[in-house]
Formats: structure tokens, sequence, C-alpha cells
């Protein structure tokens, strides 16, 4: 593979990942969406179906790592870091890509709910809120401009309980499943050429979604975090909030160190 086959692969795939990944999420939240309150199981398969789709458009230029953990972790148990740099730069620019196109998608119901929450808000003043994803105040007022937005959870993640030991955990672990899944499906050329290794690793996304993923939105991808994050930091959404930067580290450390782990337990077994 060139280094031009893996960065527009990596491209490519990340932004038809996150492209239908916080599709998925826009649909659920937005008002006057079609799958308006759709709930968490179409949030998990939506993401579980762009991690397919993504992989099976890029596998064949860059093998479709789709995630800088997926990359470290590789790195790390192959002993290979010449093309790291390339993965990553491809993954981050696909991820910036992806949030955008989904905004296009979803222009006119950003305008819609946004703007609606500043008319229902009158004169109200926002208070205090501990995570960005779309409550009972939300649908009352627009948040400060302090305050994580109420649809900065559909560009990134957020905790429910806001504990930075607990949700680095969560983070961990999900990803270090991930990766050991993925370790040892690489393992078996077999599953890597036919495809099916893609589905397991897409139906194994969609397994630590519904069981790890509540406490944290589950990023499980540096990229996937902070490609969308810095769309909403750039894009002129109004009454949007802040991009909740405090928080940001957690969903890029907590993957990175679950690979790490993840690479060490699999060299050391295997």
């Amino acid at each position: 593979m060139s280094s031009l086959h893996i960065f527009f692969g990596e491209l490519v795939g990340t932004a038809v990942l996150i492209l239908l990944g916080t599709g998925v999420v826009a649909g659920v939240i937005l008002k006057k969406s079609k799958a308006f309150d759709a709930g968490w199981l179409a949030i998990t398969f939506g993401w579980g179906i762009g991690v397919l789709a993504g992989a099976y458009v890029s596998t064949q230029l860059s093998g479709a790592h789709l995630n800088p953990a997926v990359t470290l972790g590789i790195a790390i148990d192959s002993g290979e870091w010449n093309d790291v740099p390339t993965y990553i730069a491809g993954q981050m620019a696909g991820a910036i890509i992806g949030a955008t196109l989904m905004w296009l998608a979803y222009y006119g119901h950003f305008q819609e709910h946004l703007r609606s929450l500043e008319v229902e808000s009158g004169s109200r003043t926002p208070g205090p809120k501990a995570f960005d994803e779309v409550t009972e105040t939300d649908e009352r007022r627009p948040a400060a401009r302090d305050e994580p937005g109420p649809v900065l959870g559909i560009f990134s993640t957020a905790p429910e309980i806001r504990n930075a030991v607990q949700n680095l955990v969560t983070e961990i672990l999900g990803t270090a499943v991930l990766l050991l899944l993925i370790l040892s499906v690489g393992l078996n050329d077999g599953l890597t050429l036919s495809g099916t290794g893609s589905l397991i690793v897409a139906l194994t996304v969609v397994g630590i979604g519904l069981s790890l993923g509540g406490p944290t939105g589950y990023a499980i991808n540096p990229a996937r975090d902070l490609g969308p994050r810095i769309v909403h930091q750039l894009l002129p959404l109004p009454n949007k909030g802040s991009s909740d930067w405090g928080y940001a580290w957690i969903p890029i450390v907590g993957p990175l160190a679950g690979a790490a782990l993840a690479a060490g337990i699999h060299t050391a077994l295997f």
C-alpha cells in the first residue's frame, strides 16, 4: 500500500463512518426528523452499520483502520510504525469531512431545532448543565455560550455522570474489547479477505455500544470524537453553546490507552 492509498482510503472510509454514525444521532435528536426519538438501539446499530460501510469502502486501499486507536494497537502489536502518521492524518481529515456532510444533510433541521429553543426560552436565564445530551431543559432553552450545547451530542460524546476516572476507565475498557477482537480477527486471513472480519468488527461495535456505551456514549475512537467536535466549534450554528473542550481529552486518551492495553495483552498471549 502506498502512502496515497492509505491516506485516501482512511479519509473516505472514516468520512463514511462519521457521516452515517453522526447522521443516525442527528436523526434521533433533531425535531421534525422522521427518526426523532428512535432511541439508543437505533443509534448503536447506526454506528455499527457506519463502521461496516466505512470498512468495506476502504479495506482494499488502506486496510480500513478508521480509528487512531486501531492504528496504534496494530503498530504496537506488529512493530510497524512508518505509516502511523499517514493513517491518523487520513482519519482526522475524514472525520471532519464526514461531520460536515452530516450537517449539510440536516442543515434545515439544525436551524429549526436550535432557533425553536431560542423562541421557547423567551427571557429565561440559562442555568448550569451537567452534560451535552438533549434533555428536558434543552427543549425549553438554548445553551449559554460556555455550556455544552443542546446538539453537541450529535457531533461528539459526553458522559451521563461526569467522573473523570470512571469516564476514562469506560473508554479504556470499550476500546480494549474492540482491539482484542480486531487483532484476533487479523490473525485469520480468510476472515479478513472475505470481508467477514469487517462484519464481525461492526457487530462488536454494536455490542460495545449496548453494553458499555451508556456511561460515556462510547467514543472508542479519538478521530470519531475530535473531528466532529472541531466541526461543532467551527460551524455557524445558532445558540450552539460550547464544544465542551474540558471533557475532550477523555475520548482521546481513553481509547489510545485501551488500544495499548489490548495490544500488550494480545502480544503476550499470541
